[in-house]
């Protein structure tokens, strides 16, 4: 079979491997489309914390089933259309025992950990199949990436009629902002590009956006009542960033990391304990944060059509994503069509 290998950062390489076997309890998908993400993009960088090359990249995936191992009671059919939880948990551990799965201590997640999708076949644990029938092949493999913002809005518990910020307006934001808007909270998105900036307001309709500048914080002020916000969630994937975050987030607000940097970040504890600001990191999603996505994908309230800004085939896929990595491109997502 056609993978897409990142050799060393800077190297990706098409090249040819055995079709996998499936061990029992485990289902063979034939991978249909691949989502390219910031992930993707910090492992051709160099740049991910969690990462051993070579490395198959690709865990926003969708495809069908093609086979179920022998004795399976799963309820998989040959060509039932399917997406992939990406996050393979031990079942075990203590997070698992809460029913934390998505920060399992002996978590891999496929495209990261472990070989994951960028190919065209993969073997994968039957509890990490997702039924994704009734929307499109396109739609399924946007699953992931909404789910992440998904599971951060649940993490923050946020109540309507409340404000949000969403720092950081790639795909993952942008489903922070989206589920946080079906939750009923005003939000404000904010970001260097002004491209970005300008796709969150006039296509997506998110009310307020903002860029750094020396009168950001006055904006905030104005936008806020002098109260600033509710809930803070940040999806920069940078440090200095996150850091700044802390000074967003109202008295007795919460502030949210979706993202994993690989470096050190620091607050002003008393600007911390004088807001008593409650601070959550948000991993991954679980099958449940899947399944309200899907949920709201077959309902019409995501604009997955939107999202979808650019393909390429598996075999153009070396020259693609090197182009993808560009911010005058004006990617938000990309998807390789297997």
């Amino acid at each position: 079979m056609k993978v897409l290998i990142c050799e060393e950062p800077g190297r990706l390489t098409l090249g040819e491997r055995p079709t996998p076997d499936i061990e029992p309890g485990e289902v063979l998908v034939r991978i249909r489309r691949v989502g390219v993400c910031g992930t993707d993009f910090h492992i051709c960088e160099g740049k991910h914390p969690y990462l051993e090359y070579p490395r198959v990249m690709g865990h926003e995936l969708s495809g069908e089933v093609v086979r179920t191992s022998p004795g399976s009671t799963a309820g998989f059919r040959p060509g039932q259309q399917v997406a992939v939880l990406p996050y393979v948990a031990c079942g075990r551990c203590v997070a698992c025992r809460r029913g934390k799965p998505n920060c399992c201590m002996a978590i891999q997640v496929l495209g990261v950990h472990r070989d994951g999708g960028m190919c065209e076949f993969l073997a994968v644990p039957e509890r990490n199949v997702v039924d994704a029938e009734g929307i499109s092949i396109d739609q399924a493999a946007m699953l992931e990436f909404l789910a992440i913002g998904a599971h951060a809005v649940r993490r923050a518990r946020l109540q309507q009629g409340t404000r949000a910020l969403v720092v950081g307006t790639g795909p993952v934001g942008i489903g922070a902002m989206l589920f946080a808007r079906i939750e009923g909270v005003s939000v404000t998105a904010l970001d260097t590009r002004p491209d970005r900036l300008r796709f969150c307001r006039e296509e997506l309709g998110i009310e307020s956006t903002l860029m750094p500048g020396e009168d950001m914080i006055a904006q905030m002020r104005d936008l806020t009542q002098g109260e600033f916000y509710d809930t803070v969630f940040d999806a920069t994937g940078h440090a200095g960033a996150m850091m700044k975050g802390f000074e967003y987030v109202a008295h007795g607000g919460t502030y949210v990391l979706i993202s994993v940097v690989k470096d050190h970040i620091n607050f002003s504890d008393p600007e911390f304990h004088k807001r008593e600001m409650s601070l959550l990191g948000s991993r991954n999603a679980t099958a449940d944060d899947f399944q309200h996505v899907l949920a709201n994908v077959r309902n019409g309230n995501i604009p997955t059509h939107l999202l979808n800004t650019h393909k390429a085939p598996l075999s153009d896929a070396v020259k693609s994503i090197a182009d993808w990595m560009k911010a005058e491109t004006g990617v938000i997502k990309a998807l390789v069509e297997v």
